[in-house]
C-alpha cells in the first residue's frame, strides 16, 4: 500500500499527464484545420502517448494497493496564433512536466519509497526524450522562419517523427 502522500502525489501526476493528453489533443485539431497535416498527425501521437503515460499510473497505483483517481480537467487552449507558437508551448509544457516528475521523485525519497522512486525512472527518462524532441523541433522551425516552402517542407518531414516512432514502438512490443 502506498502512504497517502505518495498516493496523492501519483493521483496529481495523473491529472497532469491526462491534461497533456487533451492539449497535444487541441494542438492536432488546430493544426489540422490549419492545412498541417504532418503537425496533426504528430500531436495526436503525442495526445496517445500521453494518455499511455497517465494509463500506465493509473495502474501502478491501483496495484500497489491504493486507488486512483480520475478528476476534473482543465480545458486546453484551442487555438494558436502560429505553428511557431504552439511548439513553443508545447516546449514550455514539457519542461513542466518534468518538473513535476522531478518533485514526484524527490517526495518518493522522502518518503523513502523506493518501489515507486525506481517506477518513475521510467518517467525521467521519457521526460529528457520529450524534451529533446521539442527542443529540437523548435529549432528547425527557427531556421525555417518565415518561408512558406519551408513550413510546407517541415510539416510533411514531421510526418517521419510519426512513422519512425511508430516502428519504433511497433518492434519493441
Amino acid at each position: 500500500m502506498l502512504q497517502k502522500s505518495i498516493e496523492q502525489a501519483l493521483n496529481n501526476q495523473i491529472r497532469i499527464e491526462a491534461e497533456s493528453s487533451q492539449i497535444y489533443l487541441s494542438m492536432a485539431c488546430w493544426a489540422e484545420v490549419q492545412g498541417l497535416e504532418g503537425v496533426a498527425q504528430f500531436m495526436y501521437k503525442q495526445s496517445d502517448e500521453e494518455r499511455q503515460h497517465m494509463l500506465k499510473l493509473v495502474k501502478y497505483v491501483n496495484e500497489r494497493g491504493s486507488h486512483a483517481k480520475i478528476t476534473e480537467l482543465k480545458a486546453p487552449k484551442t487555438t494558436f496564433g502560429t505553428f511557431k507558437e504552439m511548439f513553443e508551448e508545447l516546449y514550455k509544457h514539457e519542461l513542466f512536466v518534468s518538473n513535476s516528475i522531478n518533485e514526484l521523485v524527490h517526495i518518493t525519497l522522502g518518503e523513502k519509497d523506493y518501489s515507486t522512486h525506481n517506477f518513475l525512472q521510467w518517467y525521467v527518462a521519457e521526460q529528457i526524450e520529450e524534451e529533446a524532441q521539442a527542443k529540437t523541433i523548435l529549432d528547425k522551425i527557427n531556421l525555417i522562419g518565415e518561408d512558406r516552402g519551408g513550413l510546407y517542407l517541415f510539416d510533411r518531414d514531421i510526418q517521419q517523427i510519426v512513422v519512425t516512432s511508430s516502428i519504433s514502438l511497433n518492434q519493441n512490443i
